[in-house]
């Protein structure tokens, strides 16, 4: 029997296979196929929530490997990247992170290990949010289009302390 209650595992199954759907429809609209190994990316980033790395990505799950080869993965990211699927995120070290892009898994900020560059999901105060948008309109005042904002804290996380 399923569990139709809100926060369910049928739940969350349900939010998956619609945010499949979504990507699904992006990429044909970018007239590009959601082939088996973009969607094994799309799996393995959905699972984290947070920025992952090319071997975190190839490591996320067990079936993953046996999908993709390396360069396979780094090619589908760029794709993903370019079909506004996948957003790259800096952690300000070589290595490449890579998470969902902000328009499938909503608006969130980030905090990044300056030590291990690990880099995790955070959300801030609606009063935060508030603030930034004031100040989006001082500067489209000025003559500047805001179309994005991030906000990241930089420190170390209790593995690197």
């Amino acid at each position: 029997m399923s569990d139709s209650r809100p926060g369910s595992t049928d739940d969350h199954r349900h939010v998956v296979d619609d945010l499949h759907v979504v990507i699904g429809r992006r990429l044909r609209a970018g007239g590009m196929r959601y082939s088996r190994s973009r969607h094994a990316v799309v799996q393995v980033l959905a699972a984290a929530g947070r920025p992952l790395t090319l071997p975190e990505i190839l490591d996320g799950e067990p079936d993953v490997g046996r999908v993709l080869a390396q360069s396979s993965a780094y090619r589908n990211l760029g794709e993903l990247v370019d079909a506004a699927v996948v957003r790259r995120v800096d952690s300000g070290d070589d290595h490449a992170r890579f998470e969902l892009h902000e328009s499938l898994t909503g608006h969130h900020h980030h905090l990044v290990c300056d030590g291990c560059g690990r880099i995790d999901d955070f959300e801030v105060p609606d009063e935060f949010e508030r603030r930034v948008a004031e100040l989006a309109a001082v500067a489209a005042e000025r003559g500047f289009r805001v179309d994005a904002h991030r906000f990241d804290m930089v420190g170390r996380c209790a593995d690197c302390r």
